[in-house]
Parts: structure tokens; sequence; C-alpha cells
């Protein structure tokens, strides 16, 4: 069935003429932003969830059993309900890890990337808690108010489910909780991250407490995030060449990565950035601002400091660093941007929230250079509470390798200073500093961790390691198991757990590993020859082209028509019920990117029956 609905959903999300099932259906709180598509997929998610517990209750119940002697009907009709409520929690729990796999899910395969889909696993995550507190409530009161057997509570038996594993995974459950809430998770984001990595102990104690039969529903997706963190880690185990970097008036970096040519990756891609001298244990993800077209040697990255672990690297950058260790992970991109065969865009971004479209435009301008493409016309709105965030629309353009003729591309540009009402008077300070890093021989250029045809050894590595874990589970059953039941002895049922999930990370960690070490020799030949190649980045402090157009003489022909097609509008906010009510045309895309109420907004608009020309889609991390 998974498999059916899956399909639908690409067929969908590929069919110009099932664009209304993209079309936002609910925007409100908590949910956010829903699509139709995605609220008729949740709505068989339920259906199914009633379903399987309508059918497990049925069953039970025809059936009944009494665990103890003197046990009533209603006492065990209410065990059944507790306990059928942790089958549907694990129901959730089967589809829980799929999200958060980055680079081996089945995301790309629908069109997600695993920004986008990080709400499903939130919604999950909320479903499947709240179910497992209500089957954890019930055995309580079961156990304590009905038949006295609180005992029972902390039993770790030998020959079936351990009810103490239940309890330590569920005290976990409730940390991880309790701190992934959006307004906790935004003002102690620490505490969020370090607490969430508790999901190790979690999985490895709920195993314990769901036995083999039910933590087969759940092997999947486990199986699938467990490759997709091998990889990751074996990806980010090399540090990576900063190649330059540009500071802006605002607090704004550019970090620009060297990278293997053959490395390709779609517009709005996410990277992940660990700078041990920052802090060695968090990765923070960050939307990729370059196209792997315009820029075929280099990555870069926009990070606005706002944090304090952002506000840390600025305070490095600034001073006179001539290296950076970096490690990097990705980039993970959606497998399509079909927005770019629209017949137009509108882009409304607020804040930072201008960096994924930076990349569009990129792509956009490689593509006008196309003979044979088509170029949708682009309006982009931006809103900046100062003056000095106008600098943003420097980052639009590459630091070299700019087409000089780019006399296809339309595009106009509508930027917003909503905090100050005229221009101030020119500052010095308002410059941007571009900064050249030394290469160190240790460093290496951003690459795919399998290399060419990724998709086909992540194939490899998942098939050829489950069948490897099916192999060694049969021979252990076989040669280590049978034997001591075939005695009429007891075999540890925790031991047979451990088994399952030795054999599981074992199959994982020989597949992956030879297949990357079998890639990266081809890897390192390429590596080896670009690091030979000098990247001729100019160490400068220039002026924006957006805060002084008239004071100084403009770079090239590309930036100069960029600049002469932007307005500067002081002290006022953009009107977007105007702005989308005068697109005109039949196939308008329409994405936003920045604060929440921004994108709500918008997609009230994009959901009226009167906007049937405009398809919204919205860019960020923060449903």
């Amino acid at each position: 069935m998974l498999i059916i609905f899956l399909i639908f959903y690409l067929f969908c999300s590929s069919k110009s003429h099932f664009d209304f099932l993209r079309r936002p259906a609910v925007v409100m709180a908590p949910l956010g932003i829903v699509s139709v598509l995605e609220l008729a997929f949740a709505a068989m998610f339920i259906a199914l969830l009633i379903w399987s517990l309508a059918n497990y209750l049925y069953v039970s119940f025809e059936h009944l059993h009494m665990h103890t002697p003197g046990e009533t009907v209603r006492q065990a009709k209410f065990r059944s309900v507790s306990l059928r409520l942790g089958y549907i929690g694990n129901t959730c729990m089967a589809f829980l890890f799929f999200p958060v796999t980055r680079g081996s899910s089945i995301l790309p395969l629908i069109g997600l990337k695993s920004e986008s889909s990080i709400k499903y696993h939130i919604w999950l995550g909320h479903i499947s808690t709240v179910l497992f507190a209500i089957h954890s409530i019930g055995f309580v009161i079961y156990w304590w108010a009905m038949t006295d057997q609180m005992i029972l509570m902390v039993e770790w038996s030998s020959t079936y489910l351990s009810n103490l594993a239940g309890v330590i995974a569920f005290v976990i459950s409730l940390l991880m909780w309790g701190t992934s809430f959006d307004r906790v998770r935004r003002k102690m984001f620490e505490l969020f991250f370090y607490t969430h990595h508790l999901y190790i102990l979690y999985v490895f104690f709920y195993m314990f407490h769901v036995g083999v039969a039910y933590l087969c529903l759940i092997l999947p997706g486990i199986f699938l995030f467990i490759i997709d963190r091998y990889l990751r880690f074996l990806q980010s185990r090399h540090s990576t060449r900063l190649v330059s970097t540009r500071l802006l008036p605002n607090s704004t970096m550019e970090l620009t990565f060297a990278k293997n040519p053959g490395l390709v990756y779609n517009p709005t891609s996410t990277l992940f950035v660990h700078i041990p001298s920052v802090c060695r244990l968090q990765w923070h993800p960050f939307t990729v601002s370059s196209s792997s077209n315009l820029d075929t040697d280099k990555l870069s990255v926009v990070i606005k400091s706002q944090g304090s672990w952002t506000q840390k690297l600025h305070k490095q950058l600034s001073t006179s660093l001539d290296h950076l260790q970096v490690s990097t992970e990705g980039p993970y991109e959606p497998a399509s941007f079909h927005f770019l065969s629209r017949e137009s865009l509108v882009m409304i971004s607020g804040g930072s929230g201008i960096t994924p479209f930076i990349s569009i435009i990129r792509e956009i301008i490689f593509r006008s250079t196309q003979s044979n493409k088509k170029v949708p016309k682009v309006l982009l709105v931006s809103a900046f509470k100062n003056t000095t965030d106008l600098t943003m629309l420097d980052l639009l353009l590459p630091l070299s390798g700019i087409p000089t003729d780019i006399s296809k591309l339309q595009i106009q540009i509508e930027a917003y200073v909503t905090q100050e009402h005229e221009r101030p008077l020119k500052d010095s300070k308002n410059q941007i500093q571009t900064k050249l890093f030394k290469p160190n021989p240790s460093d290496s250029p951003i690459s795919a961790v399998l290399g060419e045809n990724s998709w086909l050894w992540l194939g490899a590595i998942i098939s050829s390691s489950f069948v490897m874990f099916l192999l060694l589970l049969g021979f252990v059953t076989r040669y280590q198991i049978y034997p001591v039941e075939q005695r009429k002895e007891n075999y540890h049922y925790s031991y047979k757990i451990l088994w399952d999930m030795f054999l599981v990370c074992a199959s994982i960690f020989v597949a992956t590993s030879a297949v990357f070490l079998w890639q990266k020799r081809q890897i390192s030949a390429d590596q080896k020859q670009i690091k030979n190649v000098d990247f001729h980045t100019p160490t400068k402090m220039s002026t924006s082209s957006w805060l002084s157009p008239s004071d100084r003489e403009l770079e090239s022909l590309p930036c100069q028509s960029l600049v002469q097609s932007t307005n500067v509008h002081y002290g006022a906010r953009p009107d977007l019920k105007r702005i989308l009510a005068e697109c005109k045309g039949s196939d308008v895309g329409v994405l936003v990117s920045g604060p929440k109420s921004m994108r709500h907004e918008v997609a009230k608009m994009c959901s009226a029956g009167s906007a049937k020309n405009l398809y919204f889609e919205s860019i960020s991390f923060n449903w």
C-alpha cells in the first residue's frame, strides 16, 4: 500500500494538471502549511491507524484472554485496549525514521528533501508519543489500580518482552518530546540538540520492549537510517577546503568551498556544516546559494549571524584567520525543481530568507545563456529591516564565472527597507570584505560520498547488506539459537534482540565500507587533480552595488543589469496582496522563504479561489 501511495504521489508531483493537489488546503498552527495532497495522505494515514486499532480490538475481544486469576472481563478489555494502542504507536514508528534519512531514503523519489520532510517526522513523533503515553498510563492503571501487580512494571523477563525496557524508553521519549517543541527548540537549541541524540538509547530499549515480531515492522526505516548515518559519518571524517568568504555589513557570511566538478546538485539544496573551532559536536544545515552549472568547481552557503554558533563563527572570520577547519555533509537536494518550468516566478523573501532564491536565480542565469532553454520571468520581492541588509543582493551573482550576456534574463527586484525611511549617508563601514584562505594539504573538495552513479551504489549497499543480514540471521538461528531450544532450554529472549541489532549493524558496516572503499580510489584521484587547481579569488574590500550604485563604476554588465532592475522602497512593507493580484499569466509559481507569518499569509492568498493561476511553494527549514 505504501508503494502505491508513493507512486501516486510521484505521479501527481510531476504532472502539471495535478498542480491543484499541491495548493495549500490548511494554513494554521500547529500544522503549518498543508497542501491538498498532504492532507489527503494524512487522512489516509489516520484512517489506517483507526482501521488497525479497530481490527486489533475486534480480534482481541473475540478471543479475550484472562491474564490473572479473578480478572474481570472489563479489566481484560481495558488491558487489551492499552496494549493495542501501543501496537498503533509502533505503526507510527515504522514511518518515523524515513523523513530524517537524508541520503538513503525514498524522499528524493517523491520530490522532497530532508528540510521539507522534517514536518512529517514531527507529526509522527507527536502522534507516536501520545499513543505511547496512553499505552503506558493504561498499563500503570491496570497494574496498580486493577490487579495490584506494579512489580511487573520493572520486570525484565527472560522468556518474553521486557517491561522495564519499555519504561526506560518511554522516559527517554518524554525528554526528547518535551525539548522538541518549537518554543523550547528556538530558545534553547543546544538543549534540544543534545537531548535528541538520546534516540540511540531510546531505540535500543524500545527494541527490547517490542520484541522480535514487531521489530520487523520498524526495521526498514531503522535499516535505511543506519546506512544513511554511517555514510554521513564517512563523508564527514575529512576536512573540506574552504576557498573564500564574503563578509557583509549586516553580519551575513558567504562561505565558498571547493567542490568536485562532477558533483551536481539542484537549487535549494542543503549542506550541513561542522566547524570544530566553534563547537566540536554541533552540525548546522544551511541552504546552498550556488549553482552547480554556473559554479562548476565551487559550492557556497550563506549564513546569517543570529544565534551563538553563528556569532562565534562571524567573530572568527572577522579576524586575520588564514585557514579554517570545516567538515561538511551533503549537499542534500530535492529530486525536482519543477518551478523553473513555470511561465513566471514570484519569489517573496524576508531577511535572510532570500538565501534559497540566490541559488535559483543563479541557475536561471545559467539557463538564460543556453539557446535551447526557456527561462521564466522573475519578480523578486525582498523585505529587509535595514539598508545594510540590501547587501544580500550582492550575493545574487558569484564572485567569478559570471556570463557576460544575460540579455535573456527577465528579472525585476523590489526591495523594501522596513525600518528606515530614507537612504542613509554613505558609511565607510558598509564594505563587503572578501577573504581568501590558504589551502591545506589535508583538505578535500566536496564530493558525493559514493561518487558518480551514487544511487546505483546506494542500491547495491541496501540490497547487499539486507541479504547479508538475512543469511547471518539464518546462520545464527540454526547454529546458535535452535540447538538450545531443541534441548528444551530457554534461550534468553533479550539475547535474540541483541543478535538482531548486532547483525543489522555488522551487515551495514561491511557492505557500506566495502562500497565506500571501492569508490574512494576514484574519488581520491579526482580530488588530487582539484587540489592542484588554484582558485583566483581576490582579497579586497568593496562597496555594495546596491548601497552606492552611483558612487562607483559597476564591475560587470550583469551586475549593472541587476542593479538597474532593482527598485528600493524605504519605510514601507510590500503589499503582497496587491503584488500577487497583479500577476498575470496562467502559470505563476509563487515561492516564499522567510518568517512563518509571511509564509502563512502568502499561502492563504494562493489558496483563495480567485488565485487559480498562482501555484504556491514554501521554502523553509522551519515549517
